[in-house]
Order: structure tokens, then sequence, then C-alpha cells
């Protein structure tokens, strides 16, 4: 599993000429760490008595990241595992048109999950994006800077979801799928930028 690999190991395999891990993973883990790093903001909220009028919120707010958090560390290895269901599909036979149908299936099914999988990851990191301006409005004012990072790399993972998303659009056919899909990645994507936009400002204002 990736998730247990060290820091050195996952950096070397990301690196390799093996197609898997790639970009769908490193948006999830983009989205872990900016969660991991609100968390912090959260503990240091909850232990600082200066901020004992946040603690309440700092909280609730902690709590949503830890969620986040799992989910987005577990997205890591399933965006691998979906990617190479693509490969095995494309490698079915295909001698007889029976076989051809069968991998023609095979293939736009596992094109989907690839596509579904970054869509939830995009998501998740959205959330992340929002708790985090929150967690920078009321949380601990010395790790402000902590809390405008975990934002904008929230923003990096939902872009890098969304990327991972269009390219396997490109190669699915079903047109329901595509403009559902099609249409998240619009709203995604607007709803991340907005989030972002106000997440800047407020850093602006505190930092």
């Amino acid at each position: 599993m990736l998730m247990k690999k060290s820091v050195t190991d996952f950096l070397a395999e990301l690196k390799s000429n093996s197609p898997a891990p790639g970009g769908g993973s490193v948006a999830a883990l983009a989205g872990a760490l900016a969660a991991a790093l609100g968390v912090m903001v959260g503990n240091l909220t909850l232990g600082s008595a200066k901020c004992a009028d946040a603690h309440d919120e700092a909280g609730t707010l902690k709590c949503d990241l830890e969620k986040a958090l799992t989910r987005l560390a577990s997205y890591v290895d399933e965006d691998t595992a979906a990617f190479n269901e693509v490969m095995a599909a494309y490698k079915l036979p295909k001698d007889s048109d029976e076989d051809k149908a069968i991998r023609g299936q095979a293939i736009q099914a596992a094109l989907q999950k690839a596509a579904k999988l970054p869509l939830e990851v995009a998501a998740t990191c959205v959330g992340v994006l929002e708790l985090s301006h929150r967690m920078l409005a009321i949380g601990n004012p010395n790790a402000a800077s902590d809390a405008a990072v975990a934002g904008r790399l929230a923003h990096a993972g939902v872009w890098a979801a969304l990327y991972n998303v269009r390219i396997n659009l490109a190669s699915i056919k079903e047109s329901s799928f595509l403009e559902t899909a099609g249409a998240e990645v619009r709203a995604l994507a607007q709803k991340a930028d907005a989030a972002l936009a106000a997440l800047s400002q407020k850093a602006e204002e505190v930092i």
C-alpha cells in the first residue's frame, strides 16, 4: 500500500517509469496533507487558553477535517487500484467479436470508475478548503499561515483531481455519464475557485 510507504519510498515509486501511482494519487495525497495541516491548527487552537472562545467551533472543524483526512488517505491507494483496473481491461483478449465486446464493456466500466473516484477526491478537497478557510478565520493566529497553506494545498488537490477526471472522460462513450460528470467538474471547479478567493482575502487580512 502506498500510504504504508515512507515518504522517500513513495517519491521513488512516483518518479519511476510506472504510470501508477500518478496524478490521481497525488491529488488525494495533497488533500490529505491539507486536512492534516488543518487538524494541526485545530489542535493548536484547542491547546491555547487565549483561543478559548473558539474552542467549540475549532473542535467541530477538527473533527470534520479528521474525517476528510481518513477518506483522502484511502483514496491515495484506491486511485492507483482504479488505474490498474483500466490497464487490466485494455489487456483483455480481443481475438473474436465476443472478446472485443467483453473487452470494450470492461474498459468503459473501468474508465467510469476511474473518473468517479477523482470526482470524490475533488469534492472532499473542496470541503477541506472551506474548513481551512474557517479555521483560518477563528483559529490560533500563530498558526494562521498553516491554515492558509492547508487551503491552498486543498485547492491544488481539487484541480489535480479534476484534471484526472477530464482525461478519463475523453475515452468514455456513455453520453449521460459524460453530461453528469462534466457538470460536476464545472461545479466543483467554480466552488473551489470561489473558496480559494475567500481564503486568500482572509489570509491577506490576518497574515
